[in-house]
C-alpha cells in the first residue's frame, strides 16, 4: 500500500514505480495555481485541496486547518472569501482537464441535484425544501451538477445554486450573503441548460444526455437539447402528456397500451449487486422537426413487482436500438456515485461557508479533488491491466483507500 502521508522525498522514492500517479498530481497542481495570481493565494489553494484529499473526517475550516498544520482556519477562510480568484475559471479548467482523461464520443452528461443540510436561515439559499438526500423537506440548500460519465470513469463538469424565489426577490438577504447583482431567480431546468450549453459550447463529447424528471418533465429544457440535435433519456413522471397522433396523451396511459410483445428483459448495467435487470419497452411519438430523429416513450418496469414502473422521453436518431436507451437511461445512476463518493471522500458537504462566493469556491475544489481521484484511478487500472495485474477497485472509496490516500504533508 502506499501512504502519502510521508515526506515527499519518501513518498517519490514509493511513487517511482508507479509513474501514472504522479504525473496526474504535478498535472493538478500546475493547472490549478495558473488561475491563481499571488504566490500566497496559490499555496493556500493547494493546501485547500490537500485537505479535501485528506484523511480528516469533517472537511471543514478547523479541522483542515489541525490537519495541515495552521493554528486556526483563518487563511483557508480568507481563501474562499476574500481572496482574488476566479471559481468559474477554475471550473472551466476542470472541465478541459476531465476532457482530456475522461473524454469519449460516447459520453453521457448527466444533470442531477443535491441537498446540503442546513441549520439557521442565513446560508444563502437555505429554505425548507425537499432534499433528495433525506428524502424529505428540510431545511437545506440545493445544488443542481451536471457530471460526466464515460468507459473512462464519471465525475463532475460543472455546478450550480439553487437560489429560491424568496431569496431572489430579498434585496437584504441578498446583500448580506454577497448575491451577485446580476443573478436572478432561475428554475433547476434553467439552471441545467445553462450548463449543459456551456459544456456542449466548450465541445464536450457527449452522444447523450440524461436526467431525473425534474428536468425531463420541462419542455423547454427538452426543446433546447432538441434544437441544438443532442440525443437525450430523459425521466419523467407518470402524468406527463406526451405528443401522439395530433393530440396529447399521458406516459401512463400509452404504458398501460403496451402489448405483451413490446416488453423485453435488459439491464441497464452493472449495479452492487449485479446486473439491474427490469423490463423494457418502447413506443414512438410525434416525429420532430429534424430530419433523421426520432421521439419515444420508454417503459422500464419491475421485474419483482409489475406495478413498478419509470417512464422516460427519448430524442433519439431514427432505429436507435432499444438496448442504447436502456443503456443511457441506466447510466443515470452514476451521478448518485458521484455524490456520495464527493461527500464521502471529499468533503463536498463538509463546507461552513455563508456567502455565496465561498459557496461556489468550496464546491469547485471539492469537484477537482474528485476529478484528480477519478483520472488517478482510471490510469492506475489501465496501468495495472497493462502489466497483466488485477482490476483496481470498483468504487472510488475503496481505490483510495486501498492506494492509502491522500497527498503528503506539503504539495509539491
Amino acid at each position: 500500500m502506499i501512504h502519502l502521508t510521508l515526506a515527499l522525498p519518501e513518498l517519490q522514492r514509493q511513487l517511482d514505480p508507479l509513474p501514472p500517479w504522479r504525473g496526474p498530481f504535478q498535472e493538478v497542481c500546475r493547472r490549478l495555481t495558473k488561475h491563481f495570481g499571488r504566490i500566497e493565494t496559490k499555496q493556500l489553494a493547494l493546501d485547500y485541496l490537500q485537505g479535501l484529499l485528506s484523511p480528516v473526517e469533517r472537511k471543514n475550516g478547523w479541522q483542515l486547518a489541525e490537519h495541515l498544520g495552521q493554528v486556526n482556519p483563518y487563511r483557508l477562510q480568507h481563501l474562499l472569501d476574500r481572496a482574488v480568484w476566479d471559481a468559474d475559471a477554475v471550473r472551466d479548467e476542470l472541465r478541459h482537464y476531465v476532457v482530456e482523461h475522461l473524454g469519449s464520443a460516447a459520453g453521457v452528461l448527466v444533470v442531477d441535484e443535491t441537498g446540503f443540510l442546513k441549520k439557521g436561515t442565513h446560508s444563502v439559499g437555505v429554505k425548507r425544501q425537499y432534499a433528495g438526500t433525506a428524502g424529505r423537506v428540510e431545511n437545506c440548500q440545493i445544488g443542481v451538477f451536471l457530471t460526466y460519465a464515460t468507459p473512462q470513469g464519471h465525475t463532475f463538469l460543472d455546478r450550480a445554486l439553487y437560489l429560491p424565489q424568496e431569496w431572489a426577490d430579498d434585496p437584504e438577504r441578498r446583500k448580506q450573503a454577497c448575491v451577485p447583482e446580476e443573478i436572478g431567480f432561475a428554475t433547476k431546468p434553467q439552471l441545467a441548460q445553462a450548463m449543459l450549453t456551456r459544456a456542449l459550447d466548450a465541445g464536450v463529447p457527449a452522444a447523450w444526455v440524461t436526467a431525473e424528471s425534474v428536468y425531463g418533465d420541462d419542455p423547454a429544457l427538452r426543446a433546447f437539447l432538441e434544437a441544438r440535435g443532442q440525443a437525450s433519456v430523459m425521466a419523467i413522471a407518470s402524468d406527463q402528456p406526451l405528443p401522439l397522433w395530433e393530440g396529447g396523451i399521458r406516459a401512463l396511459t400509452l404504458a398501460s397500451r403496451l402489448p405483451a410483445s413490446a416488453w423485453q428483459t435488459l439491464s441497464a448495467g452493472e449495479g452492487t449487486k449485479g446486473p439491474r435487470r427490469y423490463d423494457w419497452a418502447y413506443q414512438g411519438l410525434d416525429a420532430p422537426d429534424k430530419s433523421g430523429w426520432s421521439r419515444g416513450l420508454l417503459v422500464r418496469r419491475s421485474l419483482a413487482d409489475p406495478s413498478e414502473l419509470a417512464y422516460y422521453h427519448v430524442f433519439a436518431p431514427e432505429n436507435t436500438p432499444l438496448w442504447r436507451l436502456v443503456t443511457v437511461a441506466g447510466t443515470r445512476w452514476t451521478v448518485e456515485c458521484c455524490f456520495e463518493s464527493a461527500k464521502g471522500e471529499v468533503g463536498l458537504d463538509h463546507y461552513e461557508v455563508r456567502r455565496w462566493q465561498g459557496w461556489y469556491r468550496h464546491i469547485t475544489l471539492s469537484l477537482w479533488a474528485h476529478a484528480f481521484l477519478t483520472v488517478l484511478r482510471a490510469q492506475l487500472l489501465e496501468w495495472e491491466v497493462q502489466k497483466g495485474g488485477t482490476t483496481a477497485p470498483s468504487s472510488l472509496k475503496e481505490f483510495k483507500h486501498s492506494r492509502g490516500l491522500p497527498v503528503p504533508t506539503r504539495l509539491p
